[in-house]
């Protein structure tokens, strides 16, 4: 830990030491204020997980049982290697879908992470950077999946000269649109409360491509309480609306803040507790979720190696933290995004109205308008197959005058005038009965898209 960052926490390296993932707005319900909702998904294989099992008769197995392991935590992706992490991220996400959830994944691994820390490692190039995000977005084959992306990367700049610092960002940008249309949602590094402020860091996000994604989260590499990462939150969304950015929202880790803040490092510091249970029911509009982002009872690499698991930090974290709720995980994958509007209204709603067409026939799509900027706009199409199954499906609609759309993601984009076309992608063309695909794109020109047309 460099000492010109003291107040930010290094951060678990280890693959074998990472963990669990995330439900989101793929599930049938409604979004609890967020934009996310669904069951979280609790990786059974885990490093607490393992040590548990190993463990019966130790006198704090109980207490890290039931308040740690039963819990859902991140599942990291920090080990640089281009032939094993698409199966690795395939393998992952495939349990979590046959379990009926969506899974979180912490990726980790920009060149010159942690500025030589001691979680330093990562890609040795922006390049092979880049064709490791490939074969992440490979491994996700479609299947929604929450993606923090980075930590510290846009937070910690100390050891970058401008050109690094603008090639990082592109890089960045680039990782995030790839996610994105592999089905990701995507939150990029927002740092936390004590560190940069909220319009440092909305700038710094900017640059580093946040129109593109999902939102930022923070508080990855700290222990600030939850009522100050929520108040920093809106600091930045204030700050990124005034830079034309708009419908982004607030992933906050609550892993390690129920107890003092202050020291950066949480090895040996034993008046911290777990915050907030991991949880989709955030009760805000600006928050998606309270994740556990570094699993609790991980070293941060003072006392301990980075990423390890200490079963004494376990039990710390957990004495005088309540006891968990309890959740029942759906019996059925989450397939079809919520309908039913957010409890409490959403600070930026969709600047136009859904446009539905009903699948009277093989296919119908739904058109809503997922954010807008000045001068542009993110919008969302679902496919809804009719009373048969279909093999294939493309959507059209007509743009607007001062329209055009540069990216799609979750299909094909071809454009012949004014038309639009959209096509299936190789892994959601072929759907049952009832059954929908998504697909995304970023347009500029006012938002909206009026009078689609789905044929299968």
């Amino acid at each position: 830990m460099s000492p010109i960052t003291p107040r930010r926490s290094v951060l678990a390296v280890s693959v074998a030491c990472a963990t669990v993932a995330v439900g989101l707005a793929a599930g049938s319900g409604t979004a609890s204020a967020g934009t996310l909702s669904g069951t979280l998904y609790r990786d059974p294989d885990t490093a607490v997980a393992r040590w548990v099992a190993a463990n019966p008769g130790d006198s704090r197995t109980a207490l890290i049982s039931s308040r740690i392991a039963s819990q859902p935590a991140s599942r990291w992706l920090s080990n640089f290697n281009l032939s094993t992490v698409q199966s690795e991220v395939s393998t992952y996400v495939g349990a979590a879908a046959g379990a009926g959830q969506v899974p979180a994944l912490t990726v980790y691994g920009i060149p010159n992470r942690d500025c030589g820390g001691a979680s330093a490692g990562g890609a040795p190039d922006l390049t092979q950077y880049q064709t490791w995000i490939g074969g992440i977005a490979r491994g996700l084959g479609g299947r929604t999946t929450l993606i923090l992306l980075e930590p510290d990367s846009i937070a910690l700049q100390t050891c970058l000269s401008a050109s690094e610092i603008s090639a990082r960002n592109q890089a960045l940008a680039t990782a995030t649109r790839t996610l994105k249309a592999a089905g990701a949602k995507v939150y990029l590094d927002g740092g936390h409360s004590a560190w940069n402020a909220g319009s440092e860091q909305a700038r710094r996000l900017v640059n580093a491509g946040v129109a593109d994604a999902d939102g930022f989260y923070t508080n990855a590499s700290n222990f600030q309480s939850t009522g100050n990462e929520t108040t920093f939150g809106r600091s930045v969304l204030s700050a990124l609306s005034g830079s034309g950015v708009t419908g982004k929202r607030q992933v906050i880790d609550t892993s390690r803040n129920g107890g003092a803040a202050g020291d950066w490092c949480g090895d040996d510091n034993t008046d911290r507790r777990i915050g907030r249970y991991p949880t989709l029911d955030t009760g805000d509009a600006n928050i998606d979720a309270f994740l556990w982002i570094k699993p609790p009872g991980e070293a941060d690499g003072c006392a301990y190696a980075a990423g390890s698991f200490q079963p004494s930090l376990a039990a710390s974290l957990a004495t005088g933290a309540a006891n968990p709720p309890t959740t029942t995980p759906p019996t059925t994958p989450p397939t079809t995004p919520p309908t039913t509007p957010p409890t409490a209204p959403p600070t930026t709603p969709p600047t136009t109205p859904p446009t539905t067409n009903p699948p009277a026939g093989a296919c119908g799509a739904a058109y809503t308008t997922s954010s807008s900027w000045q001068g542009g706009f993110q919008g969302q199409v679902t496919v809804k197959a009719g009373g048969s199954a279909i093999s294939s499906w493309s959507v059209s609609w007509t743009l607007a005058s001062g329209q055009s759309v540069s990216q799609v993601w979750g299909g094909t984009l071809s454009v012949n005038g004014s038309t639009v076309t959209v096509r299936n992608a190789a892994w959601n063309g072929s759907l049952q009965p009832g059954a929908t695909a998504e697909f995304g794109f970023i347009a500029s020109g006012p938002a909206g898209a009026s009078g689609l047309t789905c044929t299968a």
